[in-house]
């Protein structure tokens, strides 16, 4: 007798041929066997794709009065990676030899590493023409990846989220802490909002340019007339800032910068306590009668307070290996001059008005700054912060502030004024990145702003 054909056995290999391309194409997240890492790709626009790295806290308290926190960290530059400076050379649980670091802030929440805006990292787009070209596209993009890994995920929304930024990262967190405000209410996110925390971030670039020549005087970087010239290139930028030519501005803030490196003989914009030409890195030195490039400084700083290791050749090695997703045509920063030349027209304008609508929805807004940064000076942002039409701000003021310890020697660390939903920490031997430069008040304060469980007992001085 003749058997009869049954198309069952080929249909299901056939399902089964077309499940693992949808895998392969589609595949929402990668992670470790025990569940404590995760990451992936979320396609926030067509051709647009925005990477992501989870990692969950072995010191994790569940069942606690207060919940676990997360916290999503948001880099600068615009450009910067998140996924690897922020991860690797500042908060990660490992540094970039790959061994532990001490003062990880996974010993206070989750932590939720992007690389923002599509383009820096490991994140990419397809099509130049998709990079972002405004502060908020790129939080529109960031509000698009919290949608995909929070509305069907029940454990995460447990766990309040903190956004936390650094440098040109705060523009993004106070646009992306508006988006989210509005779409938990109208019910498109399931996310509980713990707080948006500003750490020397780029608010207000006028109120920053002003304070350069009169905080290298004071620090003897910059003699009267060198300070006098510095004045006067920032009057031709709040100009500028006036009529709306932004572009024009920006390009006005790199002479300036470049102005301020020669007449200082190379301090350095992160720590003005640094020179640049100081590094002992091969390339680093900036020829001082050359404009300075920013963005190339940014990287430099950071580098130079890491292992020997390059950061480049570990994303682009090991850890690019281990991660498994990442396209081969995609190295990791490779877009990053086209990411910060697309935002060219953005980087001077304000955000002083998005803080203060935070503030009016009543969002905890905590400001932090490294005593020594330059770039995003202190003097600018207590200057900025004036300019806040909260109405709690004469109290804020007014308020006394309390100075903050950390080791065992007792000595002042830092300073933390506070009213209602706004707090300011002033950190004591810190530079711009913060975490690197005083990595124990660093997590301390992080303990204090999001409450967790894990969090120390005061370390304030009455």
């Amino acid at each position: 007798m003749e058997k009869s054909f049954s198309p069952l056995p080929f249909l299901l290999l056939y399902l089964l041929f077309c499940l693992s391309l949808f895998h392969i194409k589609f595949v929402s997240a990668f992670g470790t066997v025990d569940g404590s890492e995760q990451w992936g790709y979320v396609q926030v626009r067509p051709k647009a794709h925005m990477f992501w790295w989870l990692y969950r806290s072995p010191q994790r308290v569940e069942n606690a009065s207060t919940p676990w926190p997360t916290v999503l960290w948001l880099q600068g530059g615009p450009g910067g990676s998140g996924v690897g400076i922020g991860n690797f050379q500042e908060i990660g649980p490992l540094d970039t030899s790959l061994k532990p670091r001490n003062s990880t802030w996974l010993q206070k929440a989750d932590l939720l590493f992007v690389d923002n805006p599509v383009g820096t990292g490991y994140s990419f787009v397809e099509d130049e023409k998709l990079l972002v070209k405004t502060d908020w596209e790129a939080a529109t993009d960031l509000l698009t990846l919290l949608k995909k890994l929070y509305n069907k995920n029940g454990s995460l929304q447990k766990s309040p989220l903190f956004i936390v930024s650094e440098s040109y990262g705060g523009k993004f967190a106070v646009t992306l802490g508006l988006l989210v405000v509005k779409a938990i209410k109208a019910g498109r996110l399931k996310l509980k909002l713990g707080g948006v925390v500003l750490g020397d971030s780029w608010i207000s670039p006028e109120d920053f340019v002003f304070s350069w020549g009169p905080l290298l005087l004071d620090v003897s970087r910059l003699g009267i007339n060198d300070a006098n010239r510095s004045n006067s290139v920032a009057e031709t930028i709040r100009q500028q800032l006036v009529e709306g030519q932004y572009f024009e501005a920006t390009i006005t803030c790199q002479t300036l910068q470049s102005q301020i490196v020669r007449d200082s003989h190379g301090v350095d914009f992160y720590n003005f306590l640094r020179d640049v030409g100081s590094y002992p890195i091969s390339g680093m030195a900036v020829a001082l009668s050359e404009k300075i490039d920013m963005k190339k400084s940014y990287s430099m700083y950071l580098s130079s307070n890491a292992s020997s290791l390059d950061l480049g050749s570990l994303m682009n090695g090991v850890i690019k290996e281990k991660l498994k997703i990442i396209p081969k045509n995609i190295s990791w920063g490779g877009q990053f001059n086209s990411v910060f030349n697309a935002l060219m027209n953005e980087n001077m304008k304000p955000r002083i008005n998005e803080v203060d609508e935070l503030l009016s929805l009543g969002v905890n807004v905590t400001i932090y700054n490294g005593q020594l940064d330059l770039i995003c000076a202190t003097k600018g942002t207590e200057a900025w912060v004036q300019k806040l039409k909260w109405e709690g701000l004469e109290y804020f003021t007014t308020s006394g502030r309390y100075a903050l310890y950390c080791d065992n020697d007792g000595s002042t660390k830092g300073y933390i004024q506070s009213y209602q939903n706004l707090r300011f920490y002033w950190i004591l031997g810190a530079g711009h990145f913060v975490p690197l430069d005083q990595p124990c008040m660093a997590l301390k304060m992080l303990g204090d702003i999001t409450q967790s469980p894990a969090a120390s007992s005061s370390y304030m001085k009455t």
